[in-house]
């Protein structure tokens, strides 16, 4: 099993690549290859909007990062994002991503079949999370993935995703701030809910009982 996660946050190593690792630490004590890729970290160009795409799988621009990364994501067998919320959208690069990988997807989605699931962070607990996650998982079923939540009946929690929030409480009017996500013990749980259900479902595609 090789999953790779991919965070749009503009702060490498902070709550949103938490919550990543997080998923990917269930990935990696089922047996499974992760890694973390860091937009942050990379150069995409913007889409130009040329169309060429339109008529075969490629695109015309050569010169960033978005090759190596669109390797990255055909030699997985699972792939994660997270995003935290700007907006209530995703992040810039996050978008910037999402547009450059317009190719694996008007002719032929090159990615179809592949597990998939999807995270999001914001301050405020109802801070735009739900629409963000939406976009995400949207973007991902778009590509042909199979995207998994992250539910856990045995805890009696169904949700579609890990959505975190910095917000932890409010005194006299006056707002406290969880330190970083960690401290979220449900989105802890959610998020190592959905690592183990990517791991479930890719089991189940390999016809493995456990």
């Amino acid at each position: 099993m090789r999953v790779l996660a991919i965070n749009g946050s503009h702060r490498p190593n902070q709550n949103t690549a938490t919550m990543l690792k997080l998923a990917l630490e269930e990935v990696e004590k089922a047996g499974g290859e992760t890694s973390l890729l860091e937009l942050a970290e990379c150069k995409i160009r913007l889409c130009k909007a040329c169309n060429k795409c339109l008529r075969r799988s490629e695109c015309i621009i050569k010169n960033d990062d978005m090759t190596s990364i669109a390797e990255k994501m055909f030699a997985a067998d699972a792939i994660l994002i997270g995003s935290p919320v700007y907006f209530c959208n995703v992040t810039s690069l996050m978008k910037i991503f999402i547009d450059r990988s317009r190719w694996m997807h008007m002719c032929k989605n090159l990615l179809e079949g592949k597990i998939g699931g999807a995270l999001t962070h914001a301050g405020l607990r109802n801070g735009g999370q739900e629409t963000t996650q939406i976009i995400l998982e949207r973007f991902l079923q778009s590509h042909g993935l199979c995207v998994v939540d992250s539910r856990d009946p045995s805890s009696g929690i169904y949700n579609i995703g890990p959505l975190g929030t910095m917000f932890d409480s409010i005194d006299d009017g006056k707002i406290s701030w969880k330190k970083d996500v960690m401290e979220d013990q449900l989105t802890v749980m959610l998020c190592r809910s959905l690592g183990r259900n990517v791991v479930t479902r890719l089991r189940e595609r390999r016809g493995e009982s456990r």
